[in-house]
């Protein structure tokens, strides 16, 4: 893919702190992309600022935002603050996730489902919702990341697999609302990889015979740019997408 694939593009990825949307945002800078940069951690998302600086790309821009507790007035001020900053939106890479631990759900309690629901699921809607003039006006392309226990839900896996699969539906009614509109969005499903979370559900597994966050990028920034504007309301495998 060339350099500048996504030369003065405006991507707003959350998460983008570690993971996944992490590399996601360094991929998407390296493209030629402005990186609006949502996480929770400040310090991480200074460092992922740093590095996209350092490697040449366009200033990023930090919105520190904990998306347990955030509401729609806070996700429609993000949206004018972009508007008045950036004039544009060009696509938006979810990548934000809540998972505390497998266990039994006789072990899980209301506000955990709660807590998992809403950033798993409730957020991306907001965000989309508020975003949506922005994101019309562009032409924009929107990145949900989907997970296999959520496709597929198995024990143990509880109100996490749960959460995802309500993200399932909810990329299913957004994708046929949106099937005549100008953005488009796509469920991208990356499969095992040597991630933060994947350390916690499976650590003593070989993490080398993994894909990592970065391998996965790439789909990313494919899935996100010109060359794949006929893809929508789709379910994309990793493998699938063009490198």
């Amino acid at each position: 893919m060339p350099p500048d694939l996504l030369n003065k593009r405006v991507i707003l990825v959350t998460g983008a702190g570690s993971g996944l949307g992490r590399a996601g945002a360094l991929a998407l800078a390296r493209h030629g992309a402005t990186v609006i940069l949502l996480g929770r951690t400040v310090g991480k998302l200074e460092d992922l600022y740093d590095d996209i600086v350092t490697a040449g790309g366009a200033q990023p821009v930090i919105f520190p935002v904990d998306l347990s507790a955030a509401t729609d007035d806070n996700f429609d001020a993000i949206a004018e603050a972009i508007a008045h900053q950036l004039g544009r939106l060009d696509g938006i890479l979810h990548c934000a996730t809540e998972f505390d631990r497998l266990s039994p759900l006789e072990q899980e309690c209301l506000e955990e489902w709660l807590r998992l629901f809403r950033v798993n699921a409730a957020v991306p809607a907001a965000l989309n919702r508020s975003c949506s003039a922005l994101l019309a006006a562009s032409a924009a392309s929107v990145i949900l990341v989907g997970e296999s226990h959520g496709h597929t839900p198995a024990a143990y896996w509880g109100g996490y697999a749960v959460s995802k699969a309500a993200l399932e539906a909810y990329f299913k009614v957004q994708a046929d609302e949106w099937s005549d509109a100008p953005m488009r969005i796509n469920l991208f499903m990356p499969g095992p990889m040597h991630s933060p979370l994947r350390m916690k559900t499976h650590p003593g597994e070989d993490k080398s015979i993994l894909p990592t966050c970065e391998d996965l990028a790439t789909r990313l920034v494919w899935l996100m740019g010109p060359d794949s504007r006929e893809i929508r309301g789709q379910f994309v495998a990793a493998p699938a997408a063009p490198v």
